[in-house]
C-alpha cells in the first residue's frame, strides 16, 4: 500500500471518529505500521498482516476508545496486556498530554513497546514489564483509565483491572458487538455501566461496542 494511501485512510477514518489529525500525528502513525510489520516479522505482535486492515482494526479501533472519556491535562491511563501497543500508544499519539503506562509481561514485546516510545518520541509513556498480579501495591486506585484488549472476556478485565482505577475512574473497552456482563459481575467488583456506544469502525463493516464502566468507590 503506498503512503499516501495510508495517509488518506488514517485521515477519512479518524475523522468519521471525529478526530482531526495533525500531519506529524499521521506521519508518527505511518512510523509506527512500519515498525509493526518489521518487528512482525521476527516476534509475534499481531495476526493482522494486510495494512488497510492494521489501520482500521488497530489504529481506528484504538482511536475510537477517546469517544469514552474526556481528555483532560495530566490525566492518567493503565493499558493491560499491551501486547503491540494497542489502543494506549494511538491514544497518546493523538492526545499528548495522556500520561500512559504499559503493561506487558512479555519481554519481546515490551522491547517492541519501548522501540516506539523512543522512536516516536513519547514523553509520558512508560512500559512495565511485568504480569498484572506482580504490580506493587502503589499501582493500586492510581488511575484515571484502565484499557485492555487482549482479554478473553470482559468480567476478566473487570476482575483485573478495577483495582487500579481511582473513584470515579473509568474502564473503557472496544468489544464485540454481541458480548453482555451481568450486573453480579459488575457488582463483584464495585463497578457500574457508564454508557456503552455502537458503532462501525470507520471504513468498514466492523461491528463494535465501546463499553466505559465507573468505579463506585
Amino acid at each position: 500500500m503506498e503512503s499516501r494511501e495510508q495517509q488518506d485512510l488514517l485521515r477519512r477514518g479518524a475523522a468519521e471518529l471525529g478526530i482531526d489529525l495533525s500531519e506529524a500525528q499521521i506521519e508518527a502513525c505511518l512510523v509506527y505500521i512500519a515498525e509493526l510489520r518489521k518487528w512482525n516479522r521476527k516476534i509475534n505482535l499481531t495476526a493482522i498482516a494486510d495494512e488497510r486492515d492494521i489501520i482500521i482494526k488497530h489504529f481506528l479501533d484504538s482511536f475510537s476508545y477517546k469517544n469514552g472519556f474526556t481528555p483532560l491535562d495530566g490525566m492518567s491511563l493503565l493499558d493491560m496486556g499491551s501486547g503491540a501497543g494497542f489502543p494506549a500508544l494511538p491514544l497518546r499519539i493523538i492526545l499528548p498530554r495522556l500520561v500512559v503506562t504499559l503493561v506487558e509481561s512479555v519481554s519481546k514485546k515490551a522491547a517492541f513497546l519501548r522501540h516506539m516510545i523512543r522512536t516516536l518520541k513519547l514523553s509520558g509513556a512508560e512500559v512495565w514489564d511485568k504480569r498484572l498480579a506482580d504490580l506493587p501495591e502503589s499501582a493500586h486506585f492510581q488511575y484515571d483509565i484502565v484499557t485492555a484488549r487482549a482479554f478473553a472476556s470482559m468480567e476478566a478485565v473487570l476482575a483485573e483491572g478495577s483495582r487500579f482505577l481511582k473513584k470515579d475512574g473509568l474502564m473503557v473497552l472496544s468489544r464485540g458487538a454481541e458480548e453482555e456482563i451481568e450486573d453480579k459481575e459488575l457488582d463483584a467488583e464495585n463497578m457500574s455501566v457508564s454508557t456503552r456506544i455502537d458503532m462501525i469502525l470507520p471504513l468498514s463493516d466492523y461491528r463494535r461496542a465501546l463499553w466505559v464502566f465507573r468505579r463506585k468507590g
